[in-house]
């Protein structure tokens, strides 16, 4: 049945219609009435940001942790600008959001916010959805969303502020995507997957975030076949509580874990990218076979050349395999016969303590954040000097509670992000890590949004008054690091300013008190970590 209503509130309508129940934003006269009949008419929920970049990052965050597509709204022009490098993360992210945004009347070249939308826009890598004319309103927001799940990128939908008042026949537009999980058939690159695993004798099978729906199934392999597993960061926890999780695969292994990927003659890949950092700039895949699976044929070959590539969903990829093998009756290589679970269970050793006086160990205190933190928590971790060590040292319990806010490289990413993930998941309590530099660039004004949503989020300031890649790179070449030090104001005086209980430790001791007031809170809470800029961990690079 269609209902004659402004564009405005067909827009609206087709959000509740995908079954949106959050959309993130910051308004404008483009975008001002959509969200007003959302809220009012609608009883949708409305998150606003404080900046453009931090509705996008926030709609990231909330994809990140439910694998729905997400919604952002911003008006026209300089929102557009604004929000150039969250888009760049998402698309490098591979993160499904819609954003609608404005546009500047057409009739009008000389208007003052008049931007080429969409060269910025493709720029990035996100994808450009027109909305042509108010009859088809309804099927324009539907291709926003089937483009952002099948292309899995941000899709912005440009919407003409001059069309927000005129009516239209506003109709549901068939939204539903049909489930097409792919298993390989009889083919020569599945004999040959099959033949490398069949001659193994040192297997490894590793999961990367397109393959965490796969767990029983890659373990029912693992066991098998006599592999251990391992994973790339972002499916991080995958395997927790399997007898032979090596936990990350790459630059962050353990040392245990280092020696048994290294000594691999095969890597079944699901699901991962194989970054430099997952396979040690190459070092890991020398002379080594692999074969890699994925849903998404774009991904296959992209980085490394395999021996060979299949495509199809992980899961059910791995349970052909596995019929196969038992089938033909091949023997288990017994690989891990041969792993000291015991070493495997020794984790990263702690550096020996050399910070000055009046800061803290920063290994020690990470360990300690750990300790504290509900087992389910959310973890999101901004970019910086300090995020490899908290990578190594803070555990969840699923991939999906994983999630590092760093696709782009760019630091000041991760607090909208993880106000998205607080957000979508609100009965967890989120855990987000940031660095001084990345909080004053992109964390302190949408704090403010952590407030006023009273979100259960706990803020660690790494803060070591620098910028710690920059300081590094001045003392390798013993110069003065001096341009690269800052003394900020107190950030823990700031939080509380803003209504947030704002915590200052500079020593185990106090950080232990710290942890004890954050347990027995719910809400808000930004805790700075003082530390020594001269001692914190190298990056695991």
């Amino acid at each position: 049945m269609s209902r004659t209503m402004p564009v405005h509130a067909a827009v609206a309508n087709a959000l509740q219609d995908h079954g949106v129940d959050v959309v993130y934003g910051l308004m404008g006269d483009a975008n001002l009435f959509m969200v007003d009949h959302y809220v009012r008419e609608l009883g949708g929920r409305y998150v606003p940001a404080a900046h453009e970049a931090g509705a996008v990052l926030m709609a990231l965050g909330h994809a990140s942790v439910t694998n729905e597509v997400a919604v952002a709204t911003i008006t026209h022009g300089p929102a557009i600008s604004n929000a150039i490098t969250a888009l760049v993360e998402g698309t490098k992210g591979t993160l499904p959001i819609v954003v609608m945004c404005g546009d500047t009347p057409i009739e009008d070249p000389d208007h003052i916010q008049a931007l080429a939308q969409r060269a910025l826009v493709e720029a990035t890598g996100a994808g450009f959805e027109q909305m042509k004319t108010p009859a088809t309103v309804s099927r324009d927001v539907a291709t926003a969303f089937r483009r952002a799940r099948l292309e899995r990128r941000p899709i912005v939908l440009n919407m003409p502020s001059a069309m927000m008042w005129e009516q239209t026949e506003y109709k549901k537009a068939a939204t539903e995507l049909p489930d097409l999980p792919t298993a390989p058939g009889e083919s020569d690159a599945l004999n040959e997957a099959i033949g490398i695993l069949a001659s193994a004798r040192r297997p490894v099978i590793l999961a990367g975030r397109g393959a965490i729906h796969a767990r029983h199934a890659l373990l029912e392999l693992a066991d098998r076949i006599g592999a251990p597993v391992a994973t790339t960061l972002k499916a991080k926890g995958l395997f927790n509580g399997a007898p032979y999780d090596l936990g990350v695969c790459g630059t962050l292994s353990t040392p245990a874990a280092s020696d048994v990927i290294a000594s691999a003659d095969c890597i079944f890949a699901f699901g991962a990218g194989f970054s430099r950092f997952t396979t040690v700039h190459g070092a890991f895949l020398a002379n080594t076979r692999v074969v890699q699976v994925d849903d998404d044929p774009r991904q296959l070959g992209r980085r490394h050349s395999p021996d060979a590539m299949l495509v199809g969903d992980p899961e059910l990829v791995a349970k052909t395999i596995l019929k196969w093998i038992n089938e033909a009756e091949i023997p288990s290589s017994q690989a891990t016969d041969t792993i000291d679970q015991e070493a495997l269970r020794a984790g990263h050793p702690l550096p020996k303590p050399s910070n000055a006086p009046g800061t803290l160990d920063y290994s020690v205190a990470l360990e300690q954040i750990d300790a504290a933190f509900p087992e389910d928590r959310i973890f999101v971790s901004d970019a910086g000097r300090f995020m490899t060590e908290a990578w190594c040292r803070i555990g969840v319990s699923a991939p999906r509670n994983m999630v590092p806010a760093i696709n782009s490289g760019a630091i000041g990413n991760g607090m909208g992000v993880a106000i998205g993930a607080a957000v979508a998941r609100s009965g967890q309590k989120t855990l987000f890590m940031c660095g001084d530099g990345g909080f004053m660039m992109g964390g302190l004004a949408e704090f403010s949004s952590v407030v006023r949503e009273a979100l259960d989020m706990v803020t660690v300031i790494c803060n070591d008054s620098a910028y710690g890649a920059e300081y590094i790179q001045f003392t390798d070449r013993q110069l003065d690091p001096g341009l690269s030090t800052f003394s900020w104001p107190s950030f823990a005086a700031m939080a509380q300013t803003m209504g947030a209980k704002g915590l200052r430790v500079s020593s185990q001791a106090e950080l232990k008190d710290a942890l004890a007031v954050i347990a027995d809170t719910k809400g808000p809470v930004l805790l700075e970590l003082v530390l020594d800029p001269a001692s914190m961990p190298r990056m695991h690079a």
